[in-house]
């Protein structure tokens, strides 16, 4: 017997379904790739081992998702996915017997360490505490990115200049640059508008009264706990599932935009700046965000549709 859990089902299973390396049966027009008519587009340049700049980790990635994640699909009795029903009803129909039974999220009832890479730093919700509804940029890249010097002070110069509370996750690895002076220097400029962290108990946080919004790398458990609870997205993403997406992100659910970097590659200061404002004075996006986080929550309830395919698990595991 064989269960496989996987993160959502806007990204890889549809490759999966299809086959690979030959997508026969989808529709390909200029760089585009269409899984299906009535869901976004894949780019050419922006498929789940896309990895510039770095061919060697791009066939490393492609290889794994080519070759294991197919054999253990093909094996499997069932196929859970971390996401529900609603939220991406025709993406579950072109796979065959999967079944979303998610959110799956923590909740309050467990410890705050259970289920995190690291130990949470929860002094930062004393700190939310302090700060108005709906004032606080919560900024919080995954575990995995790692930013270029210049482009990790563009980001800092960004937040700063936008004049409004932040709270950002901050790891050891995220930069290859001087990161502990650089810190010291800009905490010292912040006054206490703005507190960083190596990490934060992230569900709390974006339940947290104060948030504005969520500048996220857009990888899937950051983005269905965002959805979750209702915040807004500024999408940062980086690699595999995040650039498919940001597009439903931005694009389908209407729930948050996109940064654009400029002609050097690089997201900008102001471009940040320009972004988060635009996105916090959008009251569609927040009409959005709040009805999808109505959706989520109704989806685990008794009657609702991850409740219901759980239901089914459950009862075919007895039989």
């Amino acid at each position: 017997m064989c269960i496989v859990l996987i993160s959502s089902s806007n990204s890889i299973p549809k490759f999966i379904e299809y086959g690979i390396i030959d997508i026969e049966g989808t529709l390909i027009k200029g760089n585009l790739i269409w899984l299906s008519k009535e869901i976004p587009a894949w780019s050419s340049t922006e498929l789940p081992w896309s990895f510039s700049g770095d061919s060697k980790m791009q066939k490393i990635i492609f290889e794994y998702y080519s070759s294991r994640v197919t054999h253990y699909v093909k094996q499997c009795n069932w196929l859970l996915s971390n996401s529900f029903h609603e939220l991406d009803s025709l993406a579950c129909d072109l796979i065959p017997g999967i079944k979303p039974v998610g959110p799956l999220l923590l909740g309050n009832q467990l410890s705050n360490y259970v289920g995190s890479f690291w130990p949470q730093n929860s002094t930062c919700l004393c700190w939310l505490d302090k700060q108005p509804v709906g004032s606080v940029i919560y900024v919080a890249f995954g575990s995995l990115a790692i930013f270029r010097q210049q482009q990790f002070d563009e980001l800092a110069l960004g937040l700063e200049l936008i004049g409004k509370p932040f709270l950002w996750v901050v790891g050891s690895d995220i930069t290859d640059g001087a990161l502990a002076e650089f810190l010291l220097v800009f905490r010292t400029r912040l006054n206490d508008r703005g507190m960083i962290v190596e990490w934060a108990p992230q569900e709390k946080v974006l339940d947290h009264p104060s948030i504005a919004c969520f500048l996220s790398h857009c990888g899937w458990n950051s983005t269905l706990e965002g959805i979750s609870m209702g915040v807004r997205f500024l999408c940062w993403p980086f690699f595999i599932d995040q650039l498919h997406n940001r597009c439903y992100i931005c694009d389908v659910w209407m729930i948050g935009l996109g940064l654009t970097p400029d002609e050097n590659g690089l997201i900008t200061r102001h471009e940040i700046k320009t972004k988060i404002e635009t996105l916090l004075s959008d009251d569609g996006i927040k009409t959005n965000a709040l009805k999808l986080k109505k959706m989520a929550k109704t989806s685990v309830i008794e009657g609702g549709s991850s409740f219901k395919n759980f239901e089914s698990f459950i009862e075919q595991l007895k039989h």
